[in-house]
């Protein structure tokens, strides 16, 4: 059996000396680096010379397997059909449409759980945004799991669920570069929901997450080249996704048009400054309330429309987005708002 050293020599000779680990040499090298077993130095080599071979395709769904076994799944009935939604990249040009997303396809009838990290520096996660909108994000797994049986929504702090994986979220800091703990994050699926909305940046890792997700037996997933990083689909341009259903991953180009919007414009999806969190906050607040029209509404809109076609609630993104119309103009978002932050202030008090 390969010792640390043994797997770190095999990824790290060099660009055509280099091979893949197998499925049983992936879970052996997660297990060392969670369990303690493979020694800080060999833990940062291993790290850097995956960062540079890149991982195939077997190695990041064994990678995901592996890290996947030291926690329980969430407790959430496979019957609500609940959506995975991962959001890791956090934000610096553009403001949080995703957790307005969320919300309006929860007051839809779709059920999220959102999960995430909040420590990429310079760039705000998803957690501060719901926080200020009075949605806790530090609850313990069973009451987040309870809470998206009951409300259709609720976030997952992964420092919380999967104290290891956070540690090695960390080590950016340490190292100066992402590591494959970010895109096992993203592929972790706490719920082992049917349904995963997966968004990513990098272009090399695009095609290999739709694969590493139907290796891991996986129904239904759409793979995003989102905002910044986030599986959220542009209102100023076309975006690029894969969608996985039924073992068959097809190509798909999604545009505001293909849900009847108009193309809006990057400045109308421009961001916040951390310190003006509360006037996000505001924005999302009144999106909700049904009180702002144009782009930003729209942008809203066009990506609950994506949550609610991934949750099987309507059959295409345009049916998707006519229902989370509905959802804003009849005051379903806002109570459904309201009513996630009455009930995760009655669960926070009960943790």
């Amino acid at each position: 059996m390969m010792g640390m050293q043994e797997l770190i020599a095999k990824i790290a000779k060099g660009p055509k000396a280099s091979k893949d680990l197998t499925w049983d040499e992936a879970k052996r090298a997660i297990h060392a680096l969670i369990e303690g077993d493979a020694t800080p130095a060999q833990a940062g080599a291993f790290l850097i010379a995956m960062r540079f071979k890149m991982e195939s395709v077997t190695e990041l769904a064994a990678f995901t397997a592996a890290t996947r076994s030291y926690v329980a799944p969430l407790p959430i009935p496979q019957e609500l059909g609940v959506v995975d939604l991962p959001s890791y990249a956090g934000k610096q040009d553009t403001f949080h449409a995703l957790a307005g997303a969320a919300i309006v396809a929860a007051a839809a009838g779709a059920a999220i759980l959102m999960h995430g990290y909040d420590g990429v520096p310079g760039r705000p996660g998803n957690a501060g945004l719901l926080k200020a909108l009075g949605i806790p994000i530090d609850l313990e797994s069973k009451a987040v799991a309870a809470l998206v049986s009951k409300q259709g929504f609720a976030y997952l702090d992964i420092a919380l669920y999967h104290p290891p994986l956070y540690r090695f979220l960390e080590m950016r800091q340490e190292l100066g570069v992402r590591n494959v703990f970010h895109p096992i994050a993203r592929l972790l699926n706490p719920a082992r929901a049917a349904s995963q909305v997966i968004g990513l940046t990098h272009p090399p890792h695009f095609e290999k997450t739709a694969e590493a997700v139907r290796m891991l037996g996986m129904p239904r997933a759409l793979v995003i080249r989102g905002v910044e990083g986030d599986p959220e689909l542009s209102i100023a341009m076309a975006t690029k996704v894969l969608e996985l259903r039924d073992e068959r991953i097809a190509p798909l180009t999604l545009a505001p048009k293909d849900a009847g919007l108009p193309l809006g414009t990057s400045r109308e999806m421009a961001g916040f400054s951390n310190e003006h969190r509360e006037k996000e906050a505001d924005l999302l607040r009144r999106i909700l309330h049904n009180q702002i029209s144009g782009g930003q509404r729209d942008w809203v809109l066009l990506n609950a429309g994506l949550l609610l076609y991934a949750a099987g609630k309507r059959a295409s993104l345009g049916e998707g987005v006519s229902l989370a119309r509905r959802t804003l103009e009849d005051g379903t978002a806002a109570r459904k708002l309201e009513s996630l932050s009455h009930a995760t202030m009655a669960a926070a008090q009960q943790t």
